[in-house]
């Protein structure tokens, strides 16, 4: 919308005071175009606010605007229209968020932190375009911050908004439309310009919480004693796909587009760059910091220059979006089957920052595996204050020679997981501490370490005390016992209270035992009482992946249950018999050896057996239960992980994945669903290559994890 759109003396477009007629004396048609009038006015406002920067008027005159709008709104509630700007209040509940299919696809990137691969791009894009024996052309570029945030498609209908749908697999998403609304910056009416919008315009964008709001965000999570997010990019997308859109509307989210998908009705410009024009005439924002590239030069030029002004923005980026400009040419060079051959992201180097570890503390996970973790002198790094960081294991620390008291560079993979680079003090040898050790036995329960490859693990299982509550909600998640009720929350509360310090206390509970808890009233506490009842009769299998042994996944598990048939019998197993069974390897058979040698363990199991727990055998296993995974995330897809990864280990992955229905196997097959690729990866990446198999990043396979539904 330009300022000839309106004219010159409407009502409402200065800041002069208002004087408006009392609702109850005025007539329906006078309401009708006050209405229309307001509605009118104060998308003109937003556009010059949000997407012009250009503000006309203060915000307490945009205030009385909106609130005589809602006024009318609510005592003639026909003047109501779907578009109106009250309707982005946010209020509206669902009970699930319905899955829709995108108007084009959603492709992922081809990017890279290397100048090298950028100029490869550049290169087999040129040759690509080279005609017989004449050198290969130079190409134009548009360059654009690359944007960490929440990717979504907006579709606009005649005009005005239809829906906005999250990326999800890139072909299907979330349809979050109630969400997206309640954002002040999005126009849920083009803006009318010299050029009509097209009957049909799919936009792609992100969804970002600028850096203020996330601070003012976690600020306030601090003061009600609840977690702070980690990024901005994770309280964007947690409030992108709340089912309560009032959460969204009580975030200050923004978003940007850099993309026509698709568009019905009218013609486009033949570049890239124009079309961004065009947006930004409709009323929908778009990066003012994008620049045009005659060469790769100039391309590279632009991403050392945003990475200078990468920490003065008020959103976060992670790197440069380069684009081919013509968009024939880019239909010229089509796509992969997944990303597009005219686009790469030239990502930053991940941000470091200099502190000091004051102490190397010891935390013992769910499976028991001790992990060193470094507190820090806090320091900022991105924007977010660190106070923690991971030092990985124990071959690391030794590696780096890293000791408390010494001055340390502090990381950020993928901007999200702070962990400890190396050592830069300069202090001598007598001046530092002595080298760090790990201990013989688990700080919290006194079990023996063992050591399993470069991880030092607890081997008092499910009666680590530090390991309770992971072992609890384990012990009755969906794939294992199946007991409804014992969430986080409330597996927190028994342990506190000291009413469950162990999974067999579960099956002493009564009924009146928690009625003195504030999570309980009695029809909670009964439906409780019979939930753990019921999970007395349960499979072998079932209860084998329950105990929550290291490496013992719910495939795993049924291996297990079908060859051994019995509990005893696998509690006796030697290492021989073990090894011999088909998918289970030396890992899982060390796993299992170590967590039934601990004789506490044998106890739980025992005490669990003696208060009624009944297993089935696979045999006589009801019909729906054992190796039937068909609810689970990724159920009976098949995963290979390759080279490092940053997040957890390896084996950490697997077992997460096999949680979730995968199966993971070592080998690269054409039935093979996924590869994940991490660093240094090996032979494994390029037979996936070769085969067509689809391959994930780790940032990736964790967007495809969240886009299933999993919550970190």
């Amino acid at each position: 919308m330009n300022d000839s759109t309106l004219p010159a003396d409407h009502p409402f477009l200065t800041g002069d005071e208002l004087l408006f007629a009392a609702l109850d004396s005025m007539g329906a048609e006078a309401v009708a175009e006050e209405a229309a009038a307001l509605g009118e006015a104060i998308r003109w406002h937003d556009h010059r606010y949000y997407v012009l920067d250009e503000p006309r008027v203060a915000d307490g005159f945009y205030d009385r605007l909106f609130r005589r709008l809602q006024a009318l709104e609510e005592a003639h509630p026909e003047v109501c229209a779907a578009d109106s700007p009250t309707q982005r209040v946010g209020g509206t509940v669902v009970a699930s968020l319905p899955t829709v299919e995108h108007v084009a696809p959603m492709l992922s990137l081809a990017s890279g932190a290397d100048e090298t691969k950028l100029r490869e791009f550049d290169e087999r894009l040129r040759r690509s375009l080279q005609v017989d024996e004449e050198p290969p052309p130079e190409v134009g570029y548009v360059a654009e911050p690359k944007f960490d945030g929440l990717s979504i498609e907006i579709v606009y209908v005649e005009g005005r908004f239809d829906r906005g749908v999250t990326r999800g697999n890139g072909v299907i998403g979330e349809d979050v439309s109630a969400n997206v609304k309640t954002i002040a910056s999005l126009p849920l009416r083009l803006h009318v310009s010299s050029r009509p919008a097209p009957a049909m315009l799919a936009v792609r964008g992100e969804v970002l919480l600028p850096l203020a709001g996330f601070q003012a965000l976690n600020r306030g999570r601090v003061e009600q004693q609840l977690e702070t997010y980690a990024n901005p990019r994770n309280a964007a997308a947690g409030a992108i796909r709340q089912l309560d859109s009032s959460v969204a509307a009580s975030r200050p989210l923004d978003a940007f587009f850099y993309e026509v998908l698709a568009s019905a009705g009218a013609e486009l410009p033949e570049t890239h760059w124009e079309r961004l024009d065009w947006l930004r005439e409709w009323g929908l924002k778009v990066s003012g910091r994008r620049r045009r590239c005659d060469a790769i030069e100039d391309a590279i030029a632009y991403h050392a220059d945003m990475d200078l002004a990468r920490d003065e923005l008020p959103w976060e980026i992670d790197g440069v979006v380069i684009k081919v400009d013509n968009v024939a040419i880019q239909e010229q060079l089509g796509w992969r089957s997944r990303t597009p051959r005219w686009a790469y992201a030239y990502k930053f180097a991940p941000r470091e920052e200099v502190t000091r570890i004051d102490e190397i503390a010891l935390q013992v996970g769910r499976t028991g595996i001790i992990a060193p973790v470094a507190l820090l002198a806090p320091v900022e790094v991105g924007g977010v204050t660190i106070s923690r960081a991971s030092l990985h294991n124990y071959d690391q620390i030794r590696a780096k020679d890293i000791r408390p008291g010494d001055t340390v560079r502090v990381h950020r993979a993928g901007d999200v997981i702070p962990y400890v680079v190396e050592r830069v003090d300069d202090r001598l040898e007598a001046e530092r501490s002595p080298p760090f050790e790990m201990p013989d036995a688990c700080p919290v329960c006194g079990s023996p370490v063992e050591r399993s490859g470069a991880y030092f693990v607890c081997t008092g299982g499910i009666v680590c005390a530090a390991q309770i509550n992971g072992v609890i909600e384990h012990y009755a998640s969906r794939h294992a016992l199946d007991i409804e009720g014992l969430g986080t929350k409330t597996v927190r509360q028994l342990t506190e209270s000291s009413l469950v310090e162990s999974v067999a206390d579960l099956y002493r509970l009564r009924a009146e035992d928690l009625l003195p808890l504030d999570l309980f009233g009695d029809l909670k506490a009964s439906k409780l009482v019979e939930g753990i009842a019921a999970s007395k009769q349960t499979t072998l299998g079932r209860f084998i992946y329950g105990l929550g042994i290291r490496h013992v996944g719910q495939h795993v598990a049924e291996v297990l249950s079908r060859h051994f048939g019995d509990i005893q019998a696998l509690i006796s197993a030697d290492e021989d018999e073990l090894v011999a069974i088909h998918e289970v390897g030396p890992e899982v058979t060390r796993s299992v050896r170590e967590f039934f040698a601990e004789s506490r363990n044998r106890d739980v199991v025992e005490e669990l057996l003696a208060l009624g727990v009944s297993l089935q055998g696979p045999a006589d296993a009801p019909t729906g239960s054992g190796d039937d995974r068909s609810g689970a995330i990724f159920s009976g897809e098949k995963f290979v992980l390759t080279g490092g990864l940053e997040s957890m280990s390896r084996t950490e992955m697997s077992a997460l994945l096999e949680s979730l229905g995968a199966r993971v196997t070592s080998s690269v097959s054409g039935k093979t669903d996924y590869v994940v690729v991490g660093d240094n990866p090996g032979s494994k990446a390029r037979k996936a290559a070769q085969l067509g198999v689809a391959t994930l990043s780790e940032p990736g396979l964790w967007e495809l994890l969240e886009s299933r539904g999993y919550e970190r």
